[in-house]
Formats: structure tokens, C-alpha cells, sequence
């Protein structure tokens, strides 16, 4: 795909991104927010001219429903899991004798893709209580973990990494 293609996809992702995200439009009395229509066509523009080289993956490839579909389930999880973090990570807070065992751990991955090793690490990064720190090149990250269960790299993995890693497998690679 050549420049000026993955400038105008990457444009009309992100247009369609930012309508979904800010819905300028109110139903109830037939109104569309033109201001934030302008302001959404403004920032993806500039994402299109700024930001071509961070899209590493064809956009064709991820137009397959299957894809779609695990990426939705995917969404779903993360969304759940982030949820359960955060009453963990409210409960560790208030308890009084805050039980927590901070740490970084060494947990290791399947996946091979740039794209599918960065949306496993931010994953990881928004489910409170854990912070991805560092990627390796050999599949390897190291994650600050605020209960650390197990510093074995395979059951850290296990705590940490399985519950995205085949979803993410399924979209990304």
C-alpha cells in the first residue's frame, strides 16, 4: 500500500473513530453538532499526516468479519477485566492493612506481530494494578505488578497474559 493510500485510510479510521467516540449527533431533536464534526475532521487529518508510520499492519487485512468479531469479544473481556481490576485494586486500597506484594515479573508471550505485542502490553497497561514496562524483541515483557501471586515466568504468564493473548492471537496475527 503506498503512502498516499495509508494516509486515506488511516484518515477515515480515525474520522469514524472520532464519530463513534464523540457522537455529535442528538436523536431526540434532530440535531448534528457541526462543530464536532469539524473538530473531528481536523484531528484525523492531521493523525493522517502525522502519523502514517505508525500503521504497521495492511488495513485490508482486518476488514475480514471474523476478525471484527474476535476484536469486538476481545473488546468485551478487556472491558470486564478492567472492571474487576479496579475492585481489587479499590479493595487493596481501602483495606486496612493493604495487602499488596508490589513487584515487576517476567511473563513471556506467543505472539510475533508488533501490532499484537503492543495491544497485548496496553492491555495489560489499562487493567489497574499491572503496568507493562518494558517489550523485548524475544517476546518477553516485564510487568509491574501490584500483587504479585508467582515470579515463576510461566504462571506470572498464566495470571497475566492468557486472558488477551488468544484473542489478540485471533485479530492480530
Amino acid at each position: 500500500m503506498n503512502d498516499t493510500m495509508k494516509r486515506v485510510v488511516l484518515f477515515i479510521v480515525t474520522y469514524v473513530l472520532w464519530i463513534f467516540l464523540t457522537w455529535p449527533f442528538d436523536l431526540a431533536f434532530s440535531r448534528v453538532y457541526v462543530q464536532d464534526l469539524l473538530v473531528g475532521l481536523v484531528v484525523a487529518l492531521v493523525v493522517a499526516v502525522v502519523m502514517k508510520e505508525v500503521v504497521t499492519e495492511p488495513f485490508s487485512r482486518f476488514i475480514n468479519p471474523l476478525r471484527l468479531f474476535w476484536f469486538i469479544l476481545y473488546l468485551l473481556i478487556l472491558a470486564w477485566d478492567i472492571l474487576k481490576a479496579n475492585f481489587d485494586v479499590a479493595y487493596r486500597v481501602l483495606h486496612p492493612d493493604m495487602p499488596i506484594r508490589p513487584g515487576v515479573v517476567k511473563v513471556k508471550t506467543k505472539l510475533t506481530s508488533a501490532s499484537g505485542i503492543s495491544v497485548l502490553a496496553n492491555s495489560i497497561t489499562l487493567t489497574p494494578g499491572t503496568l507493562t514496562v518494558e517489550a523485548t524483541k524475544d517476546g518477553y515483557l516485564y510487568v509491574h505488578w501490584i500483587n504479585i501471586k508467582s515470579t515463576d515466568i510461566e504462571e506470572a504468564t498464566k495470571h497475566i497474559v492468557s486472558r488477551f493473548e488468544g484473542l489478540i492471537m485471533k485479530v492480530f496475527e
